[in-house]
């Protein structure tokens, strides 16, 4: 629970990643239901790192829609293809956005967002969906950043 985790305020990126992963892995484990546990990664993602934003997007009728986050209000549905998330989701591919006014149609759903990173998320090999991470601070991620959040999308797949 979240009152559980322990977060690391003066750490290294990489050791905070090391240490909220297996927290994630623990809260998650056993349970079945795929909202409570990405929301739950929502909420520690959010806790350790402080982010803006975190949340995730399914896949329904050739839209992306808004699934568990933490953070301010969102945008709720976003085209094929559109903005970060919606390139994501089209590409199937990791996209880290140092400065999203510099990303072609990028969508602002909080005008506060600078930076931005998206995963694309896979059940069974199948994408389902992406996480979006959003910051107030331009080039806030990076390949550590990449690298981490990847090892914990395929804990939700486990």
């Amino acid at each position: 629970m979240a009152e559980d985790l322990t977060i690391l305020r003066e750490a290294s990126k990489e050791e905070k990643y090391q240490s909220i992963i297996p927290q994630i892995k623990a809260l998650i484990e056993g349970e079945t239901d795929l909202i409570a546990n990405l929301a739950n990664v929502c909420a520690a993602l959010k806790e350790q790192f402080n982010w803006f934003w975190v949340g995730f997007y399914f896949i329904k009728d050739e839209e992306l829609v808004l699934g568990p986050f933490q953070g301010p209000v969102a945008c709720t549905r976003i085209k094929k293809g559109k903005g970060v998330c919606g390139a994501s989701w089209q590409q199937e591919k990791i996209l880290v956005v140092p400065n999203v006014d510099e990303f072609p149609g990028h969508i602002a759903c909080a005008s506060a967002s600078k930076s931005e990173i998206v995963l694309p998320v896979y059940i069974h090999g199948k994408i389902i969906g992406v996480l979006d991470v959003d910051s107030e601070y331009l080039a806030h991620f990076d390949g550590v950043d990449a690298n981490y959040l990847n090892e914990i999308i395929k804990l939700i797949d486990a």
